[in-house]
C-alpha cells in the first residue's frame, strides 16, 4: 500500500490524469488532493457575499475534477494549465450565475489564450500593487497582514503561528477586513 501512494506521488500529472481516466480512483484521488490548495488560493481571491469561500472552494475541485475527466494530451496542453482554466470557469460561472460582478483586474477564463502557465495568468504588477494599496487603506496593520497571509494560502494556524496570535484572533481579523473589504467596494 505505502510503495502504491509513494508511486503515485511521483507520478506526473498527465500520468495520473491518464490512470485517472481508466477508472484509477486512488489517482483521481492525488490528483485532487496535489491540487487542493491551489484551488483555495484561487477560490481565497474572491469574496463572495452570501456565500463563503468553501462554497468557491467545492465549486473549483468539481471545476478539477472536469478537468481530470476531460483532459486530452493531444490537444498540447500541460494538465496544470488546463486544470487552472477549468477551475477558474467554474468559480466564474458561480459568480456570475450570483450576479456577482468580476473584478477587472481578475483574469476572465473565457478570455484566456491557452498556452501560458497559471503563474503568467494570475501575476500582474500594476493591478497587485493597486490592490495592495486599497487594501492598506481600508484595513488596520494587522488585518492586513492577516488578509495577506490568508489570500496566500495559509491557513488559520498556520497564520497563528507566524503572528503570535490566538486562532480566535485571526478569525475575528479576518470578519472584520472582510466586512471592511465589502463596504469599501460597495
Amino acid at each position: 500500500m505505502r510503495s502504491c501512494v509513494q508511486e503515485l506521488k511521483n507520478e506526473t500529472d498527465e500520468a495520473l490524469v491518464k490512470r485517472a481516466q481508466s477508472g484509477e480512483t486512488a489517482a483521481t484521488e492525488e490528483l485532487l488532493l496535489r491540487y487542493k490548495n491551489a484551488v483555495r488560493a484561487r477560490a481565497r481571491k474572491f469574496f463572495f457575499e452570501g456565500g463563503e469561500t468553501e462554497d468557491l472552494v467545492q465549486e473549483g475541485m468539481i471545476g478539477l475534477y472536469t478537468a481530470i475527466c476531460a483532459f486530452d494530451p493531444t490537444v498540447g496542453k500541460q494538465f496544470k494549465n488546463f486544470a487552472y482554466l477549468c477551475v477558474t470557469r467554474r468559480i466564474y460561472d458561480v459568480l456570475r450565475a450570483a450576479g456577482r460582478q468580476i473584478v477587472p483586474g481578475d483574469v476572465d477564463p473565457d478570455t484566456v489564450e491557452s498556452g501560458g502557465s497559471p503563474e503568467e495568468f494570475l501575476i500582474d504588477d500594476e493591478s497587485t500593487k493597486e490592490i495592495r494599496t486599497k487594501l492598506m487603506k481600508v484595513l488596520s496593520d494587522f488585518e492586513f497582514r492577516v488578509m495577506t497571509m490568508y489570500l496566500d494560502g495559509m491557513d488559520y494556524r498556520q497564520i497563528s503561528a507566524a503572528t503570535g496570535k490566538e486562532v480566535k484572533s485571526i478569525d475575528n481579523a479576518l470578519t472584520r477586513a472582510k466586512r471592511k473589504l465589502i463596504g469599501y467596494l460597495k
